[in-house]
């Protein structure tokens, strides 16, 4: 596939420029306020509440409980996720009504809204204990109802939300294959409805269980509610099992949205460029800024900053503030404007230099994360085919373009090293990664320095074949997103156990952790065969380690040499001591040397350099 075309990836029609990756809030900022908020996804939870919902299944859980148990962990992951995104909770099946439409047997739980910590107590509270007396004493049971009632009702939700939503979905949650048997004119009235939203952007799922007597059959009514694009349409529902695990998964990440860092020029040539964007394919995440809060009220504090002139006391606008230089005496004012364009030394954009081999960019060149960038047609027509094209002729030729690189208005240069990936797709040419260039920051002189290394004993071959079979013993398929960071699961866990009123947070399972236990069972034979190999006889690896890791924290410095100080390096301590004070010159030796001498001999060592003198003096009898 060598064309490119617009995705979800581009919004906008005009060059902008962002934040360089590494700054901490550049790529949060630089996205203007239509792209974060047409980001928004956008969920409603459609639960059937009739009697059959609440007859436990064998797992000892009744659908209805499980239902709520899936809302209440999405609320739960979406605060920490995304927590501008939107969900709703409707009832249907219900004695009692509330929506605004004034459905029958339609009951509005929660309105489309952003999650917070009322909604989740209050699905744990229904979800809990005799939960179906619970919810007969306050919503009842009706088993009569329409399914086309429910889905207005959902569409009017999307429709009346105040907030502009990007991703519609619907999540229906039964375990009755034919809600409408028998009556035909409900049956094409819920297909018209479901065929409606389809077509308006609401995607429609089913999240079926069996019921107390036989097996769920999708075919019978919800085919046609559940509807695909043509080239997804498989004839059959997938199983929901997979859903169901991943909707009960606690998952406690932030969920970053796939937007571009800036749209910028790549400019080829006089008179020819194309337009890209840059994307930041890896990032790490931090902890949330804190925030200021009212103690009285609780509410956000929002700092404003006014300037204030020093002779008369009036509050200055921007414009009345100038800046300046004083030279040969005097103080030349610039304008802000001028101080700008004095900071920008070029445009900012891509600026092709020229092509190298493949084998120019070395691995070590990597200062800082690289950027990923993909064509842009909304600025510039024919962007993708020009790119394509380039792509193509690099990957054919095993090159890497070299560039200059200027992000930003105020941004200095950077070359920049463009390396070919060719798009790959698998075996249903469904595709796994863009086709692009990988732009690879290039170091300057002055980043790239000589390590010298110390010469150090070298292990024999028995040693390393011993290492060798340790490591294809322990050997195992690495994936960095098996593994969450420990610290922010654990401050996230606070965070929710804070706002839950929780008496302890969840337990965090550190998965960094080596398994000791594990390790030992598949390799502790060979890890003890190497350890004999490379320690001496009667050497405890754990002990030393163990005794080191104590000592360090300790004093660390000078104090950590004292604790593991020889006697043959104390007699060169006194030695080196009493020659200077033969030499007279004991004001040349270091506040640590003295120290360690008064040490060696039993001395205290504590106080100024001249005490310390004076001390080693007094013992030498000078």
């Amino acid at each position: 596939m060598e064309t490119f075309s617009s995705s979800s990836w581009t919004w906008g029609a005009s060059y902008r420029t962002g934040g360089e990756y590494g700054d901490d809030d550049a790529d949060e900022e630089s996205t203007d306020a239509e792209t974060r908020t047409s980001s928004k996804d956008s969920l409603i939870f459609v639960v059937d509440c009739s009697e059959s919902m609440f007859v436990e299944r064998e797992a000892g859980e009744c659908p209805y409980s499980l239902s709520l148990r899936c809302a209440k962990n999405v609320l739960s992951n979406k605060i920490i996720s995304s927590d501008r995104d939107l969900v709703g909770i409707v009832f249907y099946g219900t004695a009692k009504k509330k929506n605004s439409s004034d459905f029958k047997n339609v009951f509005v739980l929660h309105d489309l809204d952003s999650p917070d910590a009322k909604r989740i107590l209050e699905l744990e509270e229904l979800s809990e204990g005799d939960c179906h007396e619970k919810f007969k004493a306050k919503f009842g049971h009706s088993s009569v109802f329409s399914l086309y009632d429910v889905l207005w009702t959902c569409g009017t939700m999307f429709a009346n939300s105040s907030q502009k939503i990007g991703h519609k979905r619907v999540m229906i949650f039964t375990d009755n294959d034919n809600p409408h048997a028998g009556n035909l004119a409900l049956v094409r009235q819920a297909k018209a409805k479901a065929k409606d939203l389809f077509e308006n952007g609401v995607e429609i799922e089913l999240l079926h269980l069996n019921p107390p007597q036989g097996t769920f059959d999708s075919k019978t009514f919800y085919q046609d509610i559940v509807m695909v694009a043509e080239d997804e349409d498989t004839g059959t529902l997938p199983d929901p099992s997979d859903k169901f695990e991943e909707l009960l998964t606690r998952v406690r990440s932030k969920d970053h949205k796939k937007r571009s860092l800036m749209n910028i020029p790549f400019i080829l040539g006089p008179g020819l460029e194309l337009g890209i964007r840059v994307y930041a394919l890896a990032r790490s995440t931090k902890k949330g800024v804190a925030v200021k809060l009212d103690a009285r009220s609780n509410e956000e504090v929002k700092p404003r900053t006014k300037n204030i002139c020093e002779d008369t006391g009036t509050m200055l606008m921007p414009t009345d503030i100038k800046r300046s230089y004083e030279y040969g005496g005097d103080k030349i004012i610039f304008e802000k404007h001028e101080v700008d364009s004095m900071k920008q030394l070029v445009e900012p954009g891509l600026k092709l230099l020229g092509f190298k081999p493949k084998s120019f960019v070395k691995r070590f060149y990597q200062v800082k994360p690289s950027n990923f960038i993909y064509p842009d047609e909304t600025v510039i027509k024919g962007s993708g085919k020009l790119f394509a094209t380039l792509l193509k002729r690099a990957l054919s030729r095993d090159v890497v373009a070299i560039c200059l690189f200027t992000p930003r208005t105020v941004s200095l240069p950077r070359f920049v090293a463009l390396i070919p990936e060719a798009e790959q797709v698998d075996d249903r040419r469904v595709q796994i990664s863009p086709p692009g260039f990988h732009l690879v920051y290039l170091p300057f002189a002055d980043e790239l320095r000589k390590l010298v290394y110390p010469e150090m004993e070298k292990a024999n071959e028995e040693q390393i074949d011993k290492a060798l079979e340790v490591v294809k013993k322990l050997k195992f398929k690495f994936s960095s997103e098996s593994f969450e960071n420990p610290a922010l699961q654990q401050h996230y866990s606070n965070l929710e156990a804070l706002a839950l009123d929780r008496d302890a947070p969840d337990e965090i399972v550190d998965l960094t952790e080596p398994d000791v236990d594990l390790m030992e069972k598949r390799a502790g034979r060979i890890m003890k065969e190497f350890a004999d190999a490379v320690y001496p006889n009667g050497y405890d690896a754990i002990t030393a380690g163990a005794s080191r890791k104590r000592a360090g924290p300790s004093g660390g410095g000078a104090a950590a040499k004292r604790a593991t100080l020889s006697q043959a390096d104390a007699d060169v301590i006194i030695a080196t001591v009493r020659e200077h004070a033969q030499n007279g010159t004991m004001s040349k030796l270091t506040v640590a040397t003295l120290k360690e001498y008064l040490k060696a001999i039993g001395k205290k060592s504590s106080g100024k350099k001249s005490d310390l003198i004076d001390m080693a003096k007094e013992h030498l009898g000078i």
